[in-house]
């Protein structure tokens, strides 16, 4: 039986909602713990996947349900290796260049990683290259806006402070796997001889 892709999408975007609600529920032996990490290595990766309070899972699953549906190409290994690759990277970063982080929950910044990767590698698509591009801006400017201003808002939605590296991480980490797939993508778009 031939399952339609936008079926498998929103099999795909329900598994991935269900997976993290799941996790929420004992959200303190999930999240990014700095002592615990290196001995509960499983840390490095579902940190991302909870989050501090059910709005603030809402937002980044709404966020998340978004993207496949935005972004026309991508498919859903490709975003299946995003969301299992950018959050270990994120934890690591957060490991050994912010040993100050003692703690943190939430899928944005893997969020922030996900749309700039695959936001670049859409650049290659002369139909869809000018949303990638404004997509990119967007995500500059809410960065900049993040790291002089602040993002007060958000955090009095979700109740609690916003961790702005996770996002610009996120955005770093998002960039050097598109630069790492692109040749890839390059050779999957070369016509068939």
């Amino acid at each position: 039986m031939n399952v339609p892709y936008f079926v498998r999408k929103v099999l795909f975007i329900a598994g991935v909602a269900s997976i993290s609600a799941c996790l929420q529920i004992f959200a303190d032996y999930f999240i990014y713990w700095r002592p615990d990490l290196l001995e509960q290595f499983w840390r490095l990766w579902t940190a991302h996947w909870v989050h501090v309070g059910w709005i603030h899972y809402l937002l980044n699953m709404f966020a998340f349900a978004c993207f496949p549906f935005i972004f026309p190409h991508v498919r859903i290994w490709q975003l299946a290796a995003l969301l299992l690759v950018l959050p270990v990277c994120i934890s690591l970063s957060f490991y050994y260049a912010f040993p100050d982080i003692e703690a943190y929950a939430g899928l944005s910044g893997v969020l922030h990683g996900a749309y700039v990767a695959v936001a670049l590698v859409h650049l290659s698509y002369a139909h869809e290259r000018k949303f990638a591009a404004g997509v990119l801006g967007l995500i500059v400017l809410k960065l900049i806006w993040e790291n002089t201003i602040g993002n007060t808002s958000t955090a009095e939605l979700i109740g609690s402070p916003v961790l702005i590296e996770a996002h610009l991480l996120g955005a770093l980490w998002g960039m050097l796997l598109a630069a790492v797939y692109f040749p890839f993508h390059l050779q999957l778009l070369k016509p068939k001889s």
